[in-house]
């Protein structure tokens, strides 16, 4: 026991929480936030709970790195449409309707205040597809890319959830919480369906995380979220079942479901993570990891400065 104490205090010793790592690297909390869930900030299960933090050697690789912390914050630049659209000098509607067609997933939205969803795109995926698609940005769209777009209805949804599972998915072996993480965007009828057995079910459920965190007062967006996290095409529900199977019988080969725990009061969705601190400023719900709970209050950072030719600024990142 007492070794075990040690090894637990000497884990935390080298690693630190989300609030003072974000400093160290010199990111803004939404910066820190989105450099999380793309890998690009590792993070450790450390001390009780097995809460996740920073190791001493994450913070020191980013931070010895060549143009840190420029490089870091580079890869992590979010547009918009408009600005999106300049970066890869086409106009608003074309960009519109490429995105719409799936061709780049947006890495998250969020609802403005007029229950809108406002996609947000990495800025580096961006100017790659630029590179690997100069056709489609200039001209006529190909005849067969036009029909697609007309007939098919807007992705932008199911190319931020594929995105988000594999991001979540990334971040844990256990065979059960990653039958969870599909079954994140899934509706409580489906997967009552994929699920029959009570048990399971209940387990399941409980470990789902949070794809996104709200603030307590966005909750009047509620439904929108939901529009975006649950999955409501047949075959993307399809494929999610299928996939949703497939863990069940990884986890069940490794271990059974324990049985439920007593809880009182209504059940909610754990799609979305209500929570009363400060995730963006406004009253926007945003995609993504919820890191501001951190005990450590992350200072605001000033905006680094965007220097004149998008292009050939986020071609020289690191």
């Amino acid at each position: 026991m007492a070794v075990r104490q040690c090894e637990t205090r000497s884990a935390t010793e080298e690693s630190v929480a989300f609030g003072r790592a974000a400093r160290e690297l010199e990111l803004k909390p939404r910066e820190f936030e989105l450099a999380v869930q793309l890998g690009d900030v590792r993070t450790v299960a450390s001390g009780p709970g097995r809460r996740r933090r920073v190791s001493r050697a994450e913070i020191e690789r980013h931070r010895s790195a060549d143009g840190f912390p420029e490089g870091l914050r580079s890869r992590l630049w979010v547009v918009g449409t408009a600005e999106g659209a300049e970066l890869m000098g086409i106009s608003p509607a074309r960009f519109g309707r490429l995105a719409r067609g799936g061709c780049f997933a947006p890495v998250r939205f969020y609802v403005n205040r007029y229950r809108a969803v406002v996609w947000h795109y990495l800025a580096a995926d961006l100017v790659d597809f630029a590179d690997r698609h100069p056709e489609l940005l200039t001209g006529r769209t190909p005849s067969l890319l036009r029909t697609a777009l007309e007939e098919r209805e807007d992705r932008r949804g199911r190319s931020w959830r594929a995105r988000r599972l594999d991001q979540l998915l990334a971040q844990t072996d256990d065979p059960w919480e990653r039958a969870a993480v599909t079954a994140s965007v899934l509706t409580p009828e489906d997967l009552a369906a994929c699920v029959p057995d009570l048990n399971e079910r209940a387990y399941v459920t409980g470990l789902r995380p949070a794809l996104v965190p709200a603030r307590s007062d966005a909750m009047a967006a509620h439904e929108v979220l939901e529009s975006v996290i649950l999955a409501d095409d047949p075959d993307e529900v399809e494929w999610h079942r299928h996939r949703l199977t497939a863990a069940l019988a990884q986890a069940r080969a490794v271990r059974p479901a324990p049985a439920p725990e007593v809880r009182s009061g209504p059940m909610r969705s754990p799609a979305v993570a209500v929570t009363g601190t400060e995730v963006l400023a406004g009253t926007e719900a945003v995609a993504g990891v919820n890191v501001a709970t951190a005990a450590e209050a992350t200072p605001t950072l000033a905006e680094p400065v965007r220097p004149r030719g998008l292009w050939d600024w986020l071609r020289r990142r690191t």
